[in-house]
């Protein structure tokens, strides 16, 4: 079977690890040119489809073929919708956002329900646990981290409590592997806004109405513990 990754080395990376060396799979690696003959591959994953979803007529004229998109920022549907691309290939959407890919279990979307099948073979295939869910922005574990995490810019803007009490007392009452600035530090703080952005603009439901604190940082491309990281250790920050 010939698989196509496009998307960041990271998130390439990501994914590589997470599929395994295998004899069974031939995979490649694009930037996702639109003069890739993208016919000569089983399956396809683009995890930069949310920031550019360009390809997708491309991809829908792929009959029968299956193409995993990373669709946190934008449901399936309205990409279809905006694009107005008719869709002859099996299409799923994944969530590729940065630590998300190397998870236990996926969250898949599916823009045809009754290709469930299809997708519960390819997941075996590739040795990948998923839960189907709803064609959403969001989908479900982003909104629910997202949210906790806007929830504690608000806290550090009311000045509360420090980044460091906030996130310790989240491990500790939660059990979480990581406090809520960690876990924004380490997904992105570009991918954790325009993903809020989305939702909230999908739903218009107040917990995803973003934190003016997390917006600054957005605006001025900084982060929670790095600064604070390079002062100490002269480092990158390393959860």
């Amino acid at each position: 079977m010939k698989v196509l990754l496009i998307g960041e080395n990271d998130r390439v990376e990501e994914l590589k690890t997470k599929i395994g060396e295998r004899p069974d799979l031939e995979i490649d690696r694009s930037d996702g040119d639109a003069e890739e003959d993208f016919d000569l591959y089983d399956v396809i994953f683009d995890l930069n489809f949310d920031d550019d979803p360009s390809n997708l007529p491309l991809y829908g004229a792929l009959r029968e073929k299956a193409v995993f998109v990373s669709a946190v920022k934008l449901s399936l549907a309205e990409a279809i919708y905006t694009t107005g691309t008719k869709v002859k290939c099996r299409l799923f959407g994944i969530n590729s956002l940065p630590t998300f890919l190397s998870q236990s279990k996926w969250e898949v979307s599916l823009y045809r329900k009754f290709e469930t099948p299809e997708l519960t073979k390819l997941m075996e295939l590739f040795g990948i646990d998923f839960l189907p869910v709803e064609d959403r922005v969001g989908m479900v574990k982003p909104r629910i981290i997202f949210m906790i995490i806007n929830e504690a810019c608000y806290t550090l803007q009311e000045g509360t409590a420090t980044i460091e009490d906030i996130d310790m007392g989240m491990k500790l009452g939660t059990n979480y592997p990581f406090g809520p600035f960690e876990w924004c530090d380490k997904i992105g703080i570009d991918s954790v806004f325009e993903t809020l952005a989305a939702m909230y603009e999908d739903t218009k439901d107040e917990r995803y109405k973003i934190c003016p604190l997390l917006k600054t940082k957005y605006l001025k491309g900084e982060t929670f513990y790095r600064e604070k990281k390079e002062v100490k250790k002269k480092g990158d920050l390393d959860f």
